[in-house]
């Protein structure tokens, strides 16, 4: 039931280095600053600093106070402030107002700002408007990389897919060059390298830019991950917007991980307070379920309840020697796995509670539907009902994006009607929402007669090139069409099953969606990595409006150690969510691969709506 790893599966790199880099790096940032400081930390940056170091290490710095960068006016006597922040235009105004308040009242002190990962242009810009460039010293902190579990390692930068999927800003594309290139500095260089998307494509190249100007500096190191895989989030918007039916996923579609915790509320620790926990695979509980269908996940969780029960029963018979060793060895161990069991066992209930509250089951069969492309009609009024109910405004934009991809853009009657419903439901301030949505082929509307002719192919080819200029939004969403349907069909994403779909025992990675869908990012790499190539995929790339952007490279090194050619690296740009990490963990098994994930972010379907929305919550 739970999935066993074969013994053979290929050694981990130990990714607890860049940790370690990670804390040295900051520490001597710090000791810039001799002396006693009061350390500003945004709010951002919070989660990622506590998982690299503690607050006793930066009192052992001499950190004196830690503050929140935030609107309140702040009264810190401090001689020396020190600011680590993401180099954004807010906080500048934020550091430039503490300054010229200080210049005001005639205070003089040091202060230092520490940008993470990196700092911009803009920002120096920004000081120097405010007349306070020469008062502050600024430094990078180029903590990019967080490994959030054994094989898991994100950048935490959930603006990297609002930046870049729906403004087009390109900075965090160097951002990922110099993470790609600090990994091939410390794990050996990559011997094979596949990627899909304009900014897999840009970061490829400004990767390779990098590694040419430090030649020599992986000459000659064995090489510990065999396989690169970048990949764009636009490539695969599908498999984002589903729900989330593995038990990680729906954790996080619930309660939201957050930098590898979750904060379980009373409702779940059945006590009065709430309870931070880590969610990796140092919780051996959770590890055992995490990639789990969550319909086996109760089963398995009063199994264990009972075999747990069954080893504190057995020092019912035992001497006083027994009992020392048990007290000694076992009972540390019971009582942690007692304390899991029972946390994780509240999660589910609550999850359930709110399912059942939500209508879970109906709610999944309109996805599916969606997805096989059946009653499309049955689809659209369920959507309607959804936003005439003000279920949530976030979950019906949700689901009118997942009609929109799966039937490649609505028709204009249905677009319209869906629209005006949805204002006049959720408030008429929702309305540059869409226009996002739009720009970023999410929720689109075929022109009339909207098959592609010749004419509008080849212009669609001319869109797709950046460099034609912004030619109008009309013509751009034609550049955008998902395709959807004949990708499914080309690619064999949606399985025919002949009887029940067993989900104790998954067949395929269709699993992850309760057998109904294979995930498409998911299955492309699976293709990509069978045939070593693109080659036979040119149909699909075409689909996927990609016959551009997907390209192979790496040192294509002959003496790679075999065990390293079954590590894999896939690089998300833009997020992935706990359910493509399940699937292809799960093809990992299969095919005697192990998977490594590098996210810019963990991502689920709200945060892809919230980031378009132009209504924050």
């Amino acid at each position: 039931m739970a999935f066993h790893h074969r013994p053979d599966a290929p050694e981990l790199p130990d990714f607890s280095m860049l940790k370690r880099l990670a804390r040295d790096q900051l520490i001597y940032l710090l000791e810039q600053l001799p002396g006693k400081k009061d350390l500003f930390i945004e709010a951002d940056l919070m989660s990622p600093l506590d998982r690299i170091a503690s607050v006793s290490i930066l009192k052992q710095h001499e950190v004196d106070k830690l503050y929140k960068v935030e609107n309140k006016p702040v009264l810190s006597s401090s001689e020396q402030l020190c600011f680590l922040v993401r180099p954004r235009i807010k906080n500048m105004r934020y550091i430039a107002n503490l300054v010229n308040a200080d210049k005001l009242a005639g205070r003089t002190r040091k202060y230092k700002v520490i940008f993470s990962p990196q700092k911009f242009y803009a920002c120096e810009m920004v000081l120097e408007e405010e007349g306070i460039y020469g008062d502050v010293s600024c430094d990078e902190w180029a903590f990019s990389l967080l490994p959030l579990d054994v094989d898991l390692l994100s950048m935490e930068l959930p603006e990297f897919f609002r930046d870049y999927f729906l403004e087009g800003d390109q900075r965090w594309i160097n951002t990922v060059a110099q993470a790609l290139h600090l990994l091939s500095t410390l794990y050996g260089p990559f011997p094979n390298c596949y990627g899909i998307g304009r900014c897999a494509k840009m970061s490829h190249e400004l990767w390779r830019n990098l590694e040419e100007e430090e030649d020599g500096e992986t000459k000659g190191r064995k090489p510990e991950i065999g396989h690169i895989f970048l990949l764009d989030r636009d490539v695969d918007f599908v498999t984002a917007l589903c729900s989330q039916v593995v038990y990680e996923g729906l954790v996080d579609d619930t309660f939201r991980i957050k930098c590898g915790s979750v904060d379980f509320g009373p409702e779940v620790t059945s006590s009065d307070r709430s309870l931070k926990v880590l969610l990796n695979a140092d919780d051996k509980v959770f590890h055992e379920i995490r990639n789990e269908h969550f319909s086996n996940v109760f089963g398995f969780l009063s199994q264990k309840a009972r075999n747990l029960q069954a080893q504190y029963d057995r020092r019912r018979g035992m001497d006083i020697k027994q009992m020392k060793n048990f007290v000694s060895q076992e009972l540390k161990g019971l009582k942690q796995e007692h304390r899991l069991l029972s946390l994780h066992i509240g999660a589910c209930e609550s999850i359930m509670k709110k399912k059942t509250k939500q209508d879970f089951q109906e709610l999944i069969k309109t996805e599916h539907a969606l997805l096989e492309g059946f009653s499309t009609r049955d689809s659209t009024s369920y959507i309607e009902e959804h936003i005439d109910r003000q279920v949530s405004p976030i979950e019906s934009l949700r689901l009118m994006c997942l009609l929109s991809i799966t039937e490649n853009g609505l028709i204009p009657k249905d677009y319209r009607s869906l629209k005006t419903q949805y204002l006049q439901s959720y408030g008429p301030e929702h309305l540059l929402t869409f226009s996002n949505l739009r720009r970023a082929g999410l929720l689109t509307e075929q022109a009339p007669g909207d098959t592609l002719t010749a004419v509008e192919s080849k212009v669609s080819k001319l869109v797709t090139d950046k460099a034609a200029g912004k030619i109008t939004d009309a013509f751009s969403s034609l550049a955008k069409r998902s395709n959807f349907r004949a990708i499914s069909k080309k690619l064999n994403l949606i399985p025919r099953v002949d009887g029940e779909y067993d989900l104790k025992v998954p067949r395929d990675m269709a699993y992850v969606f309760s057998g109904a869908y294979v995930p498409l990012s998911c299955r492309v790499i699976e293709q990509v990595l069978e045939r070593r190539s693109w080659q036979g995929l040119e149909e699909v790339l075409r689909l996927l409006n990609c016959s551009e952007l997907a390209f192979t490279g790496g040192t294509k090194d002959d003496k790679a150690p075999s065990e390293s050619l079954r590590l894999i690296l896939v690089v998300f740009l833009g997020g992935c969510t706990f359910s493509e990490i399940s699937a292809l963990r799960f093809l990992g098994r299969e095919k005697g691969y192990r998977f490594i994930f590098l996210t810019t972010a963990i991502t689920n379907s709200a945060r892809l709506m919230e980031a378009m929305s132009e209504v924050k919550a």
